[in-house]
């Protein structure tokens, strides 16, 4: 549903859904049952400044029935936020699409506490592109290649290719060179394959049993030896879906989680983050039939992984 309030600081206007009935008579009333009690005297100004609107971008005032609109959009007040000491590298840009290297600790698309401080909003205000949209996702403790459409025209062209799998991704991660103790040795390359789900209201993601719905082909690369640590490997990771956690989860499965992972195998209490050590997963190339040219090309991140020598 297209907003009718443009996008502002490079954050895109709230959509509330109103409710169809309740003991509410206006919409004012219901925001104040929502969130009166954080801040009364806002919703209140909000509504006689007319920057609460409905369809149209029409706005609503203090007595606007409840049943006149079924959302409406507002712009939120944000809290401020420091800074995260990283930074995104443009690896191409052109009328269509726009291709970063996004680093370590940096969310995708803004969300909780993380709202200026995320790869979308800061593009959209350091290249003045308020219409950028990300074409898929990258955890933000996930580095590497990230696609953004630059054009509303052209963007369900890209949204197709995702849709029907016709994009192919590439990783690296770093692990140890072998399974930890308990679980079975791994002959390279391998396929797992298994049927996985991820709730809202649960922080990691499951595998349960059924159809399968998520397949990853790990290559191990290379091994190498460092000083105090055991024997670790990069390997390459080539999901065939792109479920929540998926590769994470299948490393992990194997007896081989990924170094500095949080979640998996074990779900470790949450700290303030170790800029320092960066989860070791690397979105490292995607390749695709690009849908205007008609051309194959490819993107290839630039960045390495910390603990990968």
């Amino acid at each position: 549903m297209q907003s009718p309030l443009p996008v502002r600081d490079g954050v895109n206007a709230t959509r509330l859904r109103l409710p169809e009935e309740g003991p509410w008579e206006t919409a004012m009333d219901y925001m104040m049952h929502r969130w009166g009690h954080i801040d009364p005297q806002g919703i209140e100004d909000r509504f006689d400044a007319g920057e609460i609107v409905g369809d149209a971008g029409i706005p609503l005032d203090r007595t606007t029935p409840l049943q006149r609109y079924t959302f409406i959009w507002y712009y939120r007040t944000l809290p401020p936020e420091t800074r995260i000491p990283v930074e995104l590298n443009i690896l191409h840009q052109d009328d269509h699409l726009l291709v970063v290297d996004k680093p370590h600790f940096l969310p995708t698309t803004p969300g909780g506490t993380y709202i200026q401080e995320s790869a979308l909003v800061r593009l959209r205000n350091q290249l003045q592109l308020p219409d950028l949209i990300p074409m898929h996702r990258l955890d933000r403790m996930t580095a590497g290649i990230l696609l953004l459409s630059t054009n509303p025209e052209t963007r369900g062209k890209y949204q197709v290719l995702f849709e029907k799998r016709q994009v192919q991704k590439e990783y690296e991660c770093v692990s140890a060179a072998e399974p930890a103790p308990g679980y079975p040795g791994v002959d390279f390359p391998v396929v797992v394959r298994n049927r996985m789900t991820k709730s809202r209201s649960y922080l990691l993601a499951e595998v349960i049993e059924g159809e399968p719905n998520a397949e990853t082909r790990i290559e191990r690369l290379r091994t190498f030896a460092a000083p105090g640590v055991p024997v670790r490997a990069l390997y390459r990771l080539e999901p065939h879906s792109g479920k929540t956690h998926q590769l994470r989860v299948h490393m992990a499965s194997l007896g081989l989680g990924i170094v500095n992972d949080a979640f998996y195998p074990e779900l470790l209490d949450k700290a303030p983050d170790d800029y320092a050590k960066p989860l070791q997963l690397l979105a490292r190339g995607i390749r695709f039939v690009d849908p205007i040219s008609g051309s194959p090309v490819e993107y290839r991140s630039r960045l390495e992984l910390s603990e990968a020598s």
